[in-house]
């Protein structure tokens, strides 16, 4: 009787160990549980503020952007108002030289009805002309060099030919028409009358004939 007693003691004592270690594993896991819940929780707001930080950098360089653009719209628009501006105005600096000029001429018309001394009024026109000439001269245009010269047709347009005593053949004998050149480009061919194959001179003193094929070219 005594032992069953001892017995059941035992088996009392057993249960509540294993009822005390029960409760503890719950309480290790309720503890663990509540462990992971307020890592997850800190994570999340770890990852919250990450992500408020990365919407606010990415605001920044839209707002950025925004502002490059706009500038840079700005600086196209006042470049290409620039550049309109430079084209439509190229030549303004060039036109106030010739206004001088201008006024000289006009003071010439005035005076020339009343003028008795023609001496005196070509010599006036003449100083206007080289006056202008200057001024083109310094723009970089600029006669084309012809009479006498062999026949070009980089510069040159044959009108006619003629016979000429003692010319070479295709040799340029007289002007009709001066041709210029802007600084390293012809912009006006000079027309221009051109001694013959035979270089001879006629019987009646030069006939002239026209050249329809503008001469042909001189190797």
């Amino acid at each position: 009787m005594k032992k069953e007693k001892n017995n059941d003691k035992q088996n009392d004592k057993g249960m509540t160990e294993d009822f005390q270690t029960e409760n503890s594993n719950q309480n290790d896991g309720l503890q663990n549980e509540a462990a992971s819940q307020n890592a997850n929780e800190n994570i999340e707001e770890v990852n919250k503020e990450k992500i408020e930080q990365l919407e606010k950098e990415i605001q920044e360089y839209k707002d950025r952007l925004l502002r490059k653009a706009a500038e840079f719209e700005n600086y196209k628009r006042r470049t290409e108002n620039d550049q309109l501006n430079l084209i439509k105005y190229a030549a303004e600096g060039f036109i106030i030289k010739l206004l001088p000029i201008i006024d000289d001429f006009e003071r010439s018309l005035q005076h020339i009805e009343n003028a008795k001394d023609i001496a005196a009024l070509k010599e006036g026109i003449k100083l206007v002309y080289d006056k202008f000439m200057k001024v083109i001269d310094g723009q970089g245009v600029k006669k084309i060099d012809s009479v006498g010269k062999p026949f070009d047709v980089h510069f040159h347009e044959a009108l006619m030919q003629r016979k000429a005593e003692g010319a070479a053949p295709h040799t340029v004998l007289d002007e009709v028409e001066k041709g210029y050149m802007y600084k390293d480009r012809v912009i006006r061919h000079a027309k221009v009358i051109v001694s013959d194959e035979s270089g001879q001179a006629s019987s009646n003193g030069g006939e002239e004939k026209t050249d329809s094929n503008n001469i042909d070219k001189k190797e």
